[in-house]
């Protein structure tokens, strides 16, 4: 049961609620509890005052014998209220005057004042009441008590303190009232409160269970399928578009991958018939000359050859996907070893009769892998080399533009057309309607530019076709000087 979200939520929603109006009703309570005291206090502060000036009133007008008694019952008389008990004590703290007499009729209810004034708590009250003008407190008795506010005041030369009473019973009723309101209204609230939770829950995840079901139904035969999105600006729409997003980039990783594989295998089978093909014929022929099988070797060689390259590329790129090929970096000079990998492709160039020529550069000192690096050229030398028509020119240069180096390597090739363009740097792609590989001129795999556009992102830099137009094509490899710290390829 509390797998479901939609029933944590609830829960959740519901506790939170319960504890805010549970503590919205002791505070309530206790507000309301003591403005109820504050307004009883008051009214017996008023009521003390007026007693008084009643009893001195009194006394001016009295001839009785015992003007005092006299004038203190006018006062009780005049200040009666239901639940308020009036006692007059003496400097001795003897009641010399009480509100109650006994009531022959009434026994009961004439004794219960009388006891209260005897009572342990009264006189604990009477007698911690302080010296001071006025004095608060509880007294015990009855069904809930009664508060008390003490006055001291002189009267015909004497000290008398006036005690009134006022039965806690009405302010304990409301406040069980009030007690039971909220005991009515806390379940209630809590009940409705719970099934709206579980309500607006159900609806506000109903996108995600819709979104689970269908992404539970997206394969490999249906990458093509979205999840919905309702409303792209709120949190559930930010969600199905980035679980889109991700199914586009896997679904364009699929596509990458079934082309590599099928690339890879047409690559592969064309070395591999002719193997087969050369062996074969060779074998069928029971007589045959050395240099027949001179002949057929140089074949074979050749073709495992490229087979081996292409293999060892694969290998490569294998590694460099799964980033298991850490760099080597060192310090060396980045002029020198492209003299040294012009130097290396100059036969090549000279079969086909094309200049190949180093521009020169200042010392170039780099931290980087030197062997990665020199790979790198050699793909771009010979890719230029090879799609340069004989008596053409390929020329490297190398500038350097701040913290990196931009090496340069220019062809006089027709050039890639427009179209084409972007998708050089993809594997096993040869532009061959604009480049011609034919069997003899040593075509590759049309990987060379992927491991070398690899290189450059391995090293914190990039691979870039510069130009290309029908005068010849400029690929840029732009380094950084110390690209120790390798970045991982996008």
């Amino acid at each position: 049961m509390l797998d479901s979200i939609r029933t944590r939520l609830t829960l959740w929603y519901t506790g939170v609620l319960a504890l805010v109006l549970v503590v919205l009703f002791v505070i309530t309570y206790l507000v309301f509890l003591r403005s109820v005291q504050r307004r009883m206090d008051t009214d017996l502060s008023e009521l003390s005052k007026a007693f008084l000036v009643t009893v001195h009133a009194e006394l001016e007008d009295q001839t009785a014998p015992e003007p005092f008694l006299a004038a203190v019952e006018e006062a009780i008389a005049e200040h009666h209220f239901r639940d308020h008990v009036y006692a007059i004590l003496d400097a001795n703290g003897k009641v010399v005057a009480q509100s109650v007499e006994e009531d022959p009729a009434n026994s009961r209810k004439s004794s219960e004042p009388a006891n209260l004034l005897e009572s342990v708590s009264f006189q604990q009250f009477v007698t911690s009441a302080p010296q001071g003008e006025r004095f608060f407190g509880i007294v015990k008795g009855g069904r809930s008590g009664y508060r008390a506010c003490a006055r001291r005041f002189t009267a015909q030369g004497n000290s008398y303190t006036l005690v009134i009473l006022r039965s806690l019973g009405p302010q304990a009723e409301m406040l069980e009232e009030v007690t039971e309101t909220f005991a009515w209204v806390i379940p209630i609230a809590i009940l409705l409160a719970s099934g709206g939770g579980y309500f607006l829950a159900r609806k506000s995840l109903a996108p995600v269970v819709a979104m689970s079901s269908q992404a539970g139904r997206i394969g490999a035969a249906n990458l093509h399928e979205r999840l919905p999105v309702q409303n792209e600006k709120d949190e559930l729409g930010h969600l199905a578009g980035s679980f889109n997003g991700l199914l586009d980039r896997l679904a364009e990783s699929f596509d990458r991958q079934r082309r590599f594989m099928a690339d890879a295998s047409h690559e592969l089978r064309t070395p591999v018939a002719i193997l087969r093909g050369e062996s074969e014929v060779t074998l069928s022929q029971q007589a045959r000359s050395a240099e027949e099988y001179r002949e057929s070797l140089c074949v074979l060689h050749h073709e495992a050859e490229r087979l081996t390259r292409i293999v060892e590329d694969l290998f490569t790129l294998t590694r460099a996907d799964a980033g298991q090929y850490p760099l080597q970096p060192r310090d060396f000079y980045l002029d020198e070893l492209i003299a040294d990998c012009v130097h290396s492709a100059r036969t090549l160039a000279q079969a086909k009769k094309i200049s190949l020529t180093f521009e020169g550069a200042p010392e170039s000192p780099i931290h980087a892998d030197e062997s990665l690096l020199r790979r790198m050229l050699l793909n771009l030398l010979d890719n230029a080399i090879k799609y340069t028509p004989e008596c053409g020119r390929v020329i490297v240069s190398c500038q350097r533009n701040g913290q990196e180096y931009a090496v340069s390597i220019a062809d006089t090739g027709r050039g890639i057309p427009a179209e084409l363009r972007p998708r050089i740097f993809e594997r096993f792609f040869r532009a061959d309607q604009a480049r011609s590989r034919s069997e003899n001129d040593g075509g590759g795999a049309g990987l060379g530019l992927s491991i070398s556009r690899w290189i450059a992102q391995a090293h914190q830099g990039r691979l870039e076709l510069a130009r290309s137009d029908s005068t010849g094509s400029t690929f840029t490899a732009y380094l950084p000087i110390d690209s120790g710290h390798p970045a991982s390829p996008s």
